[in-house]
């Protein structure tokens, strides 16, 4: 991790890291800022950034939310043991509002590293970066520019420009997300032939296309409670160049519908892009990595044997 950590920090030098003080660090190293200088389409912050324990349990322990996040980093977990050079990025849940930074965050690169995986842990700006439900109103807001996709696209072509350095398979990066990340996940596998900012430097030159992408009880995928539809922004641009899916809800999450997953499913399917759906009776919503009784929490099993399958990592 130390060598890898110099290299991030020689990379980045131009970043701003060292002037800031935030209220949330990770514990195997630094955050790296991805912008070099100011961020795109920045949006004035409500306050500082601060990191506050849940109100709710999970498993029986608090979790870490994060939220006015205006300048995003990554965190990068080095494997551990043998390196797959298989690198996923993942994108913590929050509604675009709040990220989940310990339990979709950090727990799960732990998990990633055990297994020879290099896990990068975005933080994306929030709130409002993507689409979010709006209680006043009642629906679901779409702004016309997602700071959140923006900030995925970066670190995507960032860690593929940088694999060798990194010992990466520039042909084995995937990304990972839980709720508002799981919808991330799909946007990162639907708008990848163009950067929706303007190119920066030679990292926003690479691909940005994942090559693998798993969704954990996405949201704001299905957003009419009176048709069966897929978002038309997702619909619209799935090809069968869309990277092969892993998806996993359960069926009495009452926070994003298990349709959510059926209609993503659907439209894959449809397009001949390789995918594989968990549908669990019972488990709710938000539960991480975090082991119950209930099945549903078996997950990581069934993504590492997915991998396997898909010949990312060996069976």
């Amino acid at each position: 991790m130390k060598s890898l950590t110099f290299v991030l920090c020689i990379v980045f030098v131009c970043g701003r890291l060292s002037a800031q003080a935030t209220a949330w660090q990770p514990s195997p190293g630094p955050q790296v800022p991805i912008w070099p200088a100011a961020v795109p389409d920045p949006q004035p912050a409500a306050g500082p950034e601060l990191a506050t324990p849940s109100k709710s349990l999970v498993a029986g322990k608090r979790c870490v939310v994060v939220s006015n996040v205006a300048q995003p980093t990554m965190t990068v977990y080095s494997p551990k043991g043998t390196n797959t050079g298989v690198a996923v990025l993942v994108f913590p849940g929050g509604g675009y509002k709040t990220l989940a930074i310990d339990l979709e965050g950090t727990e799960v690169c732990d998990w990633l590293a055990s297994q020879g995986i290099t896990a990068v842990l975005l933080k994306y700006r929030v709130p409002f970066s993507g689409p979010y439900w709006d209680e006043q109103s009642k629906r679901q807001i779409f702004p016309k520019i997602s700071m959140a996709l923006e900030d995925a696209q970066r670190t995507l072509g960032l860690v593929r420009f940088h694999a060798a350095e990194w010992h990466i398979d520039p042909h084995k990066i995937g990304v990972m997300g839980f709720s508002a990340g799981g919808h991330l996940v799909a946007a990162m596998s639907t708008h990848f032939d163009e950067r929706s900012y303007p190119v920066v430097d030679e990292a926003d030159k690479v691909s940005c296309r994942p090559d693998f992408a798993v969704a954990l009880y996405p949201g704001h995928l299905w957003i009419d409670d009176e048709k069966f539809e897929l978002n038309p922004d997702i619909a619209a641009n799935i090809t069968h160049q869309t990277p092969p899916s892993f998806l996993l809800q359960d069926e009495d999450d009452h926070v994003d519908s298990v349709n959510d997953s059926l209609v993503y499913y659907i439209a894959l399917k449809k397009a001949g892009v390789p995918v594989e759906m968990h549908l669990f009776a019972q488990g709710g919503h938000g539960f991480g990595l975090r082991r119950t009784k209930l099945p549903v929490t078996g997950w990581p099993q069934l993504v590492e044997t997915w991998l396997g399958t898909i010949g990312m990592i060996s069976k």
